[in-house]
């Protein structure tokens, strides 16, 4: 009997493509993870960004230009990792 918490698309793989499955779903679980570290530095380097953008003159504000990269490096490893990470329905801890 065919396992019904797979998708349909899912039950009649070959052993190549569950490996493929598998790693395609282990790099989007490492994407989330490195998307959640970078989120995390995003919010404790705009402590330091507002206060380099209040104080610092001209365009010198190497802080605020951090956090801005920060936080596309998140948005992008999060939305990337839920893309890769599609079709799993169990938990994945390593």
């Amino acid at each position: 009997m065919a396992n019904t918490l797979l998708p349909i698309e899912e039950r009649n793989l070959t052993p190549e493509e569950v490996e493929h499955l598998d790693r395609r779903r282990r790099r989007g679980q490492l994407f989330l993870v490195i998307g959640f570290q970078c989120l995390i530095v995003c919010t404790l380097v705009s402590l330091w960004a507002g206060q380099d953008i209040t104080l610092s003159p001209g365009l010198a504000h190497p802080m605020f230009y951090w956090d801005i990269i920060t936080g596309a490096l998140a948005l992008f490893f999060l939305f990337n990792g839920i893309r890769l990470r599609r079709g799993s329905n169990e938990f994945i801890s390593y």
